[in-house]
């Protein structure tokens, strides 16, 4: 038997209604972020670039990519707590309308407990919020050797729950899948230039995903 609708209002209804529902599923992108602008990647010596030429780690070659004026403030050994202190300098220094943070390898490593490089984290992403800069934040993986021996290192769950609690965009696989690869190293923990390519690619992949790049 065939179904038809009585009232062309209650199926012009259910259109809207089943619009509205496809509409609710997706997420809402961010504004693009413009050539030019300040960008500020705050981390450790996995920004900085250990090992390889300034012009060769990620920060620079993002910059390359997206246009972006994108500031370099990678210490090598830097834990979060190191980096909170110098943030709000930076953030004088550089007044970034965007913040790539990158942190927390350091701390693992010397076996900080998870909560105070939460709270170190967190507090980051608040200062970087209140100064008006949107921040993004990248997971890094967990020390481990069956990890290294197996190619397949994985960030602590910390970061998907801190990025979630301050609601701020996530780039949760970038940094692990280079560090899993021995061909991308130059050492046990530092990406060679080839790594520093593919991690610029895929955080700008990300970025473009997130709605703040083009």
């Amino acid at each position: 038997m065939e179904t038809r609708f009585r009232s062309p209002r209650i199926f012009l209804l259910l259109i809207a209604f089943l619009a509205l529902l496809a509409a609710c599923g997706k997420e809402e992108r961010e504004t693009a972020i413009p050539p030019g602008s300040r960008v500020l990647a705050l981390g450790d010596s996995l920004t900085e670039g250990l090992g390889v030429k300034r012009e060769e780690a990620w920060p620079a070659l993002l910059a390359d990519k997206t246009g972006w004026d994108v500031s370099n403030g990678g210490v090598s050994g830097d834990t979060s707590e190191a980096a909170l202190k110098r943030l709000p300098h930076l953030l004088e220094q550089h007044e970034p309308v965007l913040v790539l943070v990158t942190l927390g390898g350091n701390d693992m490593l010397r076996r900080v407990p998870p909560q105070e490089i939460i709270a170190n984290l967190e507090k980051i992403l608040v200062l970087i919020k209140t100064r008006g800069a949107k921040p993004v934040l990248l997971s890094i993986p967990q020390p481990s050797l069956a990890g290294a021996v197996f190619q397949n290192l994985s960030a602590p769950g910390f970061y998907r729950e801190l990025a979630a609690a301050q609601q701020v965009p996530l780039i949760e696989d970038a940094v692990p899948d280079v560090l899993s690869d021995p061909q991308l190293k130059s050492d046990q923990v530092h990406p060679n230039a080839a790594g520093h390519a593919l991690l610029a690619e895929t955080i700008f992949g990300e970025l473009v995903a997130i709605g703040y790049a083009h």
